[in-house]
């Protein structure tokens, strides 16, 4: 399996045509069609079906596709590192984190780290809290943000950082009149929230089902923004983590603190047992920092709390921090 063919399969894969991926990559259509063929022989199995000139992937070409962009992804960051050193520049800080990490807090981490060093040369990739755990285990990542449960036995979690889930309303909503949304208050309301079973998702529905409220859900989906945007159309009442809340604001609507601790958790980690660079301290302080500016509330665990955070066993002065009817940021201190 070569380079130039995993560059044909993913330029088929994104544009849907031979001819397509043959104008995205400058080469002819027929030396595209027989790289796929070549690859195709090559592993055994057909990754497209044929259609006169389109061409419709097969369940086996979606399954490969993910492991062919990440390796692609990590050649291409091999590259610019291999760039850097002709030039005896710094290496690339290179930072994978979940998506709502990823666009509303790491950004702001690097701004303020720029500002401290001058530092210019970061890469910054989302991806699911699985694959941030691969791809710091595979070192094609030198730090990584990623929600809870991160327990993994060659990680080094350096802190977890908690703060409480939030309400989004439009403005116009009755309820966006509550200085703090009681979930009381959303019996029979639709609500828009997100479709992880196994992460955020399960707090959520354990909060209303300890309320005794019945969960009436208009949107599921995989991220925040897209709850936000729904109540931004009024289709309901978001609730979601406060990263995404705090960190991307849109127009007309109102964040509301909830009356029930539903805690958001995630943590900072790097891969166990290898030497840091200053950089990558700097970025893990830095992270913590701007946790604490961005989330009101935000409480920093140490490491060892996983398991109970996990478990939804906090310490009493997390949760009091987490029934705080206001918005008001709190020293970010290590909790035992």
């Amino acid at each position: 399996m070569e380079l130039h063919q995993l560059e044909a399969f993913s330029a088929v894969m994104s544009t849907g045509s031979m001819t397509g991926a043959a104008r995205m990559l400058g080469r002819s259509q027929p030396g595209v069609t027989r790289t796929i063929q070549d690859l195709e022989q090559e592993i055994g199995y057909a990754l497209f079906d044929r259609k006169g000139p389109r061409v419709t992937p097969t369940s086996r070409a979606f399954r490969l596709y993910d492991e062919v962009e990440r390796s692609l992804i990590g050649l291409a960051a091999i590259e610019a590192s291999a760039r850097a050193i002709g030039r005896d520049e710094a290496m690339p800080l290179r930072v994978v984190a979940t998506p709502a990490l990823a666009a509303a807090l790491a950004p702001r981490a690097m701004a303020k780290l720029a500002q401290a060093s001058a530092r210019a040369n970061t890469q910054l990739r989302s991806a699911s809290a699985e694959q941030v755990v691969e791809a710091l285990l595979s070192r094609s990542a030198d730090i990584g943000i990623a929600t809870l449960p991160l327990d993994h036995a060659a990680l080094d979690v350096h802190y977890i950082i908690e703060a409480p889930c939030v309400a989004v309303l439009h403005r116009d909503d009755p309820l966006a009149h509550d200085a703090v949304l009681r979930l009381a208050r959303l019996a029979g309301q639709p609500v828009a929230t997100l479709a992880n079973r196994y992460r955020l998702r399960s707090r959520i529905d354990r909060a209303f089902d300890e309320a005794s409220v019945a969960l009436h859900i208009a949107l599921e989906t995989n991220a925040s923004l897209n709850a936000m945007m729904a109540a931004q159309q009024q289709i309901g009442v978001a609730i979601v983590d406060p990263v995404t809340a705090f960190g991307m604001r849109l127009a007309d609507v109102e964040v509301r603190p909830l009356d029930v601790p539903i805690p958001f958790l995630y943590g900072v980690v790097t891969l166990s047992g290898q030497p840091r660079s200053d950089d990558v301290n700097a970025m893990i302080d830095v992270l913590a920092q701007v946790s604490h500016e961005l989330l009101p509330g935000a409480v920093r665990h140490a490491a060892s709390r996983h398991g109970a955070l996990v478990a939804h066993d906090r310490t009493d002065s997390a949760e009091t921090v987490a029934h705080s009817p206001t918005f008001t940021h709190r020293d970010i201190g290590t909790t035992a």
